[in-house]
């Protein structure tokens, strides 16, 4: 199986560890992950929140390179899912829109590619039954909460999931590799996301709200698909008890290391020491 790989700024930075993880598990499970050559920013929330028209140029430059190579593109950055797909839904139905971007990029893009979450690649095409088959370390006995934010669920058409009040796809996953997924109402709650730098406060108590959920609804651990949600859960972690005197420690993985986990890979493959909230004591356990 190959795909077109958009990994986006995020795993080039703050990120890395998802982009490790990533590769490692698509590597376990014979998935080939091309990266697309020569890609650029697809503008995330500062381009679509200032100019509609740069919103579109932005992610419709990389997808015009992926056409190329026939193949679907693979997200697994959550905003930058969105981004990619909203641009590929409105370049299809907008033929003004096509003919600026086109004059703007010098490429030509019709809209189309079909661009997958990761998520979607591990359900739809990998399939639960080959993944639980690949398990050489169950996590049998640890509890997640999975947690999936606001950009892989809103706006409803290009959401990657049947039932954006209490999707699966993460659960399932999970599930194949032994863990407890948990019920609990906070799974597509917003963490604060963009407002990181600007309104701390805000993004202490949405996160604040989200871990401490997670804890009473008997997790172990928090599995985030999106690196500004994972940041903030984690990152955050330590101002929240803080500001409130509750002691949470509740370690913030992304799907993908603990999956790679599971599939026996090497922690350090997984990046699973950049994590801040130290999860060496559960993954013991």
């Amino acid at each position: 199986m190959k795909y077109a790989f958009f990994p986006g700024c995020s795993m080039e930075s703050t990120a890395g560890d998802f982009r490790m993880s990533t590769l490692a598990v698509a590597e376990a499970l014979g998935v080939e992950l091309e990266e697309i050559p020569d890609w650029s920013c697809c503008g995330s929330t500062p381009a679509h929140a200032t100019d509609s028209l740069l919103a579109a140029s932005l992610p419709a430059r990389n997808l015009a390179i992926a056409q190329d190579m026939g193949k679907d593109v693979v997200v697994c950055c959550a905003s930058c899912y969105s981004r990619l797909a909203s641009a590929n839904v409105a370049l299809a139905e907008n033929a003004d829109l096509r003919a600026q971007v086109a004059e703007i990029t010098g490429r030509e893009y019709a809209g189309g590619l079909k661009i997958r979450h990761f998520l979607q690649v591990l359900n739809e095409d990998i399939g639960l039954s080959e993944i639980k088959d690949s398990v050489v370390k169950s996590l049998s006995g640890l509890k997640v909460a999975c947690y999936y934010g606001c950009l892989l669920t809103r706006p409803k058409e290009l959401s990657i999931l049947n039932d954006p009040e209490d999707p699966q796809l993460m659960d399932n996953i999970m599930a194949a590799a032994g863990a407890e997924p948990v019920e609990w109402p906070y799974k597509t709650e917003c963490c604060g996301a963009s407002f990181s730098i600007t309104r701390t406060e805000t993004v202490e108590r949405l996160s604040g709200d989200i871990l401490r959920m997670a804890k009473q609804s008997g997790a172990d651990c928090i599995v985030a698909a999106c690196p500004l949600c994972q940041s903030n859960l984690d990152l955050r972690q330590a101002d929240v008890e803080k500001a409130t005197g509750e002691k949470i420690g509740l370690p913030v993985f992304y799907f993908t290391q603990l999956l790679g986990h599971a599939l026996g890979i090497p922690d350090a493959a997984l990046g699973i020491n950049k994590l801040m909230v130290d999860p060496s004591a559960i993954l013991a356990r």
